[in-house]
């Protein structure tokens, strides 16, 4: 008998139980989140971010990687180096070569000096030879042979100075060289081009990369959007700039401030001609919010990529935010 009474009395209380849990459950429907004014608009989304690869120019073997996935990077820190020993050999041989052009040059300008000295007893001869045939000293022959011999002075001249700008030329190209293989050797060295966070290592020490090889995948945290589709309607009074917010699921009681930053020019998901009313409703604009990059900066823990949350989106800039989605320079 007291078996039966306990049997009937956990049955009683199971049925309460599941009726509280119906009735709680209907209440939370009939409640819900409070409704949104109709200046605002939303759309779901998930965060994004700049990411910049930071990749080899040249190809080689990468000989070490400084930092490592989830490393704070700042601008122009070293992240990771390549084997520059052979391109060290090329440089030492290409300041060889200009070594060798400047000692050509030297050459040149000697024989230039040269030449000149023998141009300049050779007119002092012709001069002396017409005098001479002037007073029937010598024959035409030989007066001749003197201008003959000051032509061919003045055309080894030109061959000299023309070696001479040859040498020059050299060194020039000898020089630029030098400077192409110091420019590969300073691009072996890779860098942060921002401040960020390291999202991804790609490469290993030893690896050999070609040229554009990936090593690192850096995240630029102060700069994270939201992206997210409006109908025509809306996307229509949301222009560039408009105050907007972000909450995310995870953290639902922070409040992100943001702006509408991009409106694609171009609606989707339907044709791009489209002529009644009903096909224009579908019509659906891509937008972008941006979150505030003070607001990043001062709360890095938050700059995440990849959390879904909703994105809302003030029409009317009279209009006050609501209670929920408020934040502490709405109160000032």
């Amino acid at each position: 008998m007291l078996k039966n009474h306990l049997t009937k009395s956990k049955s009683i209380l199971i049925i309460l139980a599941i009726s509280g849990i119906i009735l709680i459950a209907f209440l939370l429907t009939l409640i819900g989140p409070p409704k949104l004014p109709e200046s605002f608009v939303s759309g779901n989304g998930r965060t994004e971010s700049t990411e910049v690869d930071i990749a080899t120019k040249f190809g080689g073997r990468l000989e070490q990687v400084f930092v490592k996935e989830g490393d704070r990077v700042e601008i122009s820190q070293t992240l990771a180096q390549l084997d520059t020993r052979e391109l060290q050999a090329q440089l030492r041989r290409a300041q060889a070569e200009v070594r060798r052009t400047e000692q050509e040059k030297y050459f040149a300008v000697a024989v230039i000096a040269q030449r000149k000295s023998e141009l300049s007893l050779t007119k002092k001869d012709l001069v002396r030879a017409m005098e001479l045939y002037e007073n029937d000293g010598i024959s035409l022959e030989q007066l001749q042979r003197d201008e003959t011999t000051v032509e061919t002075a003045k055309a080894t001249l030109a061959a000299a100075q023309a070696q001479l700008s040859n040498a020059e030329a050299a060194i020039e190209a000898a020089i630029a060289n030098t400077e192409l293989i110091k420019t590969q050797i300073d691009d072996s060295v890779l860098y942060s081009p921002i401040g960020g966070r390291v999202l991804y290592r790609l490469a290993e020490p030893g690896e050999v990369l070609p040229g554009g090889g990936k090593v690192l995948t850096v995240l630029d945290p102060a700069d994270i959007y939201m992206t997210l589709f409006l109908p025509t309607k809306d996307a229509a009074r949301a222009g560039i700039g408009t105050e907007a917010r972000v909450v995310l699921d995870g953290i639902p009681d922070v409040v992100m401030p943001a702006i509408v930053s991009f409106v694609a020019p171009r609606a989707q998901f339907t044709p791009k001609e489209v002529e009644t009313r009903t096909e224009r409703e579908k019509l659906m604009f891509r937008l972008k919010v941006q979150l505030d990059a003070g607001f990043l900066k001062a709360n890095t823990a938050l700059a995440k990529t990849g959390i879904p949350g909703v994105a809302y989106i003030r029409l009317d800039a009279a209009s006050e935010w609501p209670e929920n989605l408020r934040i502490a320079r709405d109160e000032q």
